[in-house]
């Protein structure tokens, strides 16, 4: 569905005390807010309202509170304020207003941002008919717009994760709800990784015979092997941003190296990478496509490399920290381009860090338990990874400018997550 064009308001911001981050024990990161850099917003109902119009507002708001753009302020027992935002009278002292409410006999939402009685967005959320993942769907498209009308910023309501559980490749919300097992090719199988336009993912098929690499269509299942990946060990695939071609290493007994695949020819595999003394994998593209980030044990421990997209130019990116830390692993490129994010052993546990392009500057962003595979949201401020810090492997997203952490599932296993570049395709609905 298409929504109208959102309006960007240029408001100033309501001044406030200084926010201060709330950062989960152990996790090292420093934030310093200027006053009302985080708007408040309010989202209500009206007293009476459909079961199904709740659940849309109980969305939005979560949805809001994950994108760490906004102080949500907690919805008020008596929730009367239909027509509120034409009279400019907002809850609690809320800077913004979204209402939930019906047009028509029920079978419409309408949510509206408001600041001083002037609409930033509206739009509608048909409920009528639908089931609960496109529900879901269509609440997070309003709070994506929501988002965008207020801060000129994307939001990722409508983003999902791959991981891998089980053996399996799995998918759930940016909200951490809606989780699932997708069909997949081989058991297990492992390192999904979604295509630039989030209508297919990639990754390694255990079969009879061999590891090959698999595209697969998200909303058919339809499958398609990488030519010249049925024999030897191939992981840890990665699509340009393009998405013409993909990256991916390639194992036999005498290394491992990275090689390139034409996806639009489904031809002409080029070796990217020559292992002499070590082992060459987990490529990550630049945004704008010209640099692979990978890791590589040519030095003795693994650690974070880059190259150009050609296989030139090889050199260290994340410098070896001699005697304080140990191998590297997992690079993700961030959406900006400025930054790649990895895991680093530290005292014996992986932490993820994050490495300037330009200084070469390391910053650790965690500290508790055992945290790897790091992977971007597309809004290029909050980083999902797995930890083991509540005593089993589980999806959490941090949020680069707040410190704020949220634990996005709590099924146990969870492995190799890979943060969707947009809103992926939907599996046989609408």
């Amino acid at each position: 569905m298409r929504w109208p064009a959102a309006l960007l308001l240029l408001v100033p911001a309501l001044v406030r005390a200084q926010d201060t981050a709330r950062v989960e024990s152990g996790v090292r990161v420093g934030i310093t807010y200027a006053p009302g850099s985080r708007p408040t917003i309010a989202v209500v109902t009206p007293r009476s309202v459909a079961v199904a119009l709740d659940s849309v507002r109980a969305i939005v708001e979560r949805d809001l509170a994950c994108s760490d753009r906004f102080e949500v302020v907690a919805r008020p027992p008596d929730t009367a304020f239909a027509g509120a935002a034409g009279r400019g009278q907002l809850p609690l002292e809320a800077q913004y207003l979204v209402t939930v409410s019906e047009e028509g006999p029920g079978a419409r939402v309408v949510a509206a941002a408001t600041q001083d009685g002037r609409t930033a967005w509206s739009g509608v959320v048909t409920v009528a008919g639908a089931d609960a993942a496109t529900l879901r769907r269509r609440a997070h498209l309003a709070s994506d717009a929501v988002v965008r009308a207020i801060t000129g910023q994307a939001g990722i309501a409508t983003t999902a994760l791959l991981f891998v559980r089980g053996g399996r490749i799995w998918r759930v919300d940016a909200d951490g709800y809606g989780a699932r097992e997708l069909p997949s090719a081989g058991n297990p199988a492992l390192s999904p990784a979604w295509s630039p336009d989030g209508r297919r993912f990639a990754y390694t098929a255990y079969v009879r015979g061999g590891q090959p690499l698999v595209i697969q269509d998200l909303a058919s299942a339809a499958r398609q092997v990488v030519p010249g990946t049925e024999e030897g060990l191939n992981i840890t695939p990665a699509f340009s941003p393009d998405g013409r071609s993909l990256a991916f290493a390639h194992g036999t007994e005498a290394g491992t190296d990275i090689y390139l695949y034409d996806i639009g020819r489904r031809c002409c595999v080029v070796r990217l990478t020559v292992s002499r003394a070590g082992d060459n994998l987990s490529p990550t593209w630049s945004p704008d496509g010209s640099r692979i980030a990978f890791v590589s044990s040519r030095a003795g421990t693994p650690q974070v490399y880059v190259m150009a997209s050609d296989g030139t130019g090889q050199d260290v990116l994340a410098r070896y920290d001699f005697g304080a830390t140990g191998q590297s692993s997992a690079p993700a490129w961030s959406p900006d381009g400025q930054l790649v994010a990895f895991h680093r052993d530290v005292g014996g546990d992986p932490q993820v860090f994050v490495v300037d392009v330009g200084s070469g500057a390391l910053r650790q962003l965690t500290g508790a338990g055992r945290t790897e595979d790091p992977t971007w949201a597309p809004d290029g401020r909050h980083l999902a990874f797995v930890s083991s810090r509540t005593g089993t492997r589980e999806l959490w997203v941090i949020d680069l400018e707040t410190g704020r952490l949220r634990q996005l599932t709590r099924l146990g296993g969870a492995r190799l997550p890979d943060w969707s570049p947009q809103p992926p395709a939907i599996e046989g609905r609408e």
